[in-house]
């Protein structure tokens, strides 16, 4: 056998992505580069290690103990490079942080300069909706999570790092009158609103609630990037983060329409398990969080406190 490096580590990625597509997206590869290292890996093995039935790819349980030795193969040789590194006296180790989507346009400002000043450091961000962002911190599989809206029943630690705010936006054509009364305007508005399980979308509920406002549902997405692109098609109206729609406010896309009780207003907070026993990685990071924050808010989201 005369398998490498990187086809355990794309092995490894298809069986815990379950896809062939997904694994490409999240390894930064094509997927027919993807398609042939898995062609030439599963070559070296008598034995199956997927299958595809329809257009469905499926571990075969052969397949599943040899990603099992892959995970453990690619775990030792990180801990070889990060005894190397330690050894030369630099901090190094794996950083994994657990991101809403919206929190996308957040945490990399936070992370820029911690990366660069530790080389050594290896950086595993998952961006994925509130729910799966609050698993993750419950199975301990992730050092820190970036939400907006706190888990309830969960025994967390904090860190305020940015205020959230949530405006009603819509396409830049139509003109609206200053503080409108949202009764008025929702009634025949129709809205898009983000998938269940997402902040977002518990954020614009809660307020439709407390308002007691009937509200015209036209449709439901998957992601905030869809959610925009969908306003800018004037296909409607949503509450939205503010932080993802700098770009088209400033070209004229995208207008906030000025509602009495908007914004809504959260705030991004890192969070962790109580009790948690961190690494040296990210005690490191919290220590220049406390540090940095304010001179980050500062310098990267000074266009924020216009709005």
């Amino acid at each position: 056998m005369n398998y490498t490096l990187n086809q355990l580590q794309i092995f490894l990625k298809v069986v815990q992505a379950q896809s062939v597509t997904r694994a490409s997206e999240e390894l930064n590869l094509t997927q027919p580069a993807v398609s042939i290292q898995l062609k030439n890996f599963q070559d070296q093995f008598d034995i199956p290690l997927t299958e595809v039935i329809g257009r469905k790819i499926f571990v075969t349980d052969f397949g599943y103990e040899i990603a099992h030795a892959a995970e453990n193969i690619i775990n030792q040789v990180y801990a070889i490079n990060y005894k190397t590194l330690a050894y030369k006296g630099q901090l190094s180790g794996r950083l994994k942080i657990s991101v809403v989507s919206t929190g996308k346009y957040v945490m990399p400002q936070f992370l820029a300069d911690f990366m660069k000043q530790h080389e050594g450091i290896e950086l595993l961000m998952d961006v994925t909706n509130k729910s799966k962002v609050i698993e993750s911190i419950e199975n301990n599989e992730v050092d820190f999570a970036l939400v907006s809206i706190l888990p309830d029943k969960l025994n967390i630690e904090k860190m305020d790092l940015l205020q959230n705010k949530l405006y009603l936006v819509g396409n830049g054509q139509q003109k609206y009158k200053i503080g409108i009364f949202a009764k008025e305007l929702f009634k025949d508005l129709p809205l898009i609103f983000r998938e269940k399980g997402s902040g977002t979308r518990q954020s614009m509920e809660s307020f439709f609630v407390k308002n007691k406002i009937d509200v015209l549902k036209k449709m439901e997405l998957t992601s905030n990037e869809a959610v925009k692109q969908a306003l800018v098609a004037g296909l409607g109206y949503s509450i939205m983060p503010l932080i993802g729609i700098k770009n088209e406010l400033h070209n004229k896309e995208l207008q906030i329409i000025p509602i009495r009780g908007l914004p809504i207003k959260t705030t991004w907070r890192l969070i962790w398990l109580k009790g948690k026993k961190h690494s040296p990685v990210s005690l490191a990071f919290m220590d220049y969080l406390k540090k940095e924050k304010s001179k980050i808010v500062h310098e990267k989201f000074n266009w924020y406190e216009q709005y």
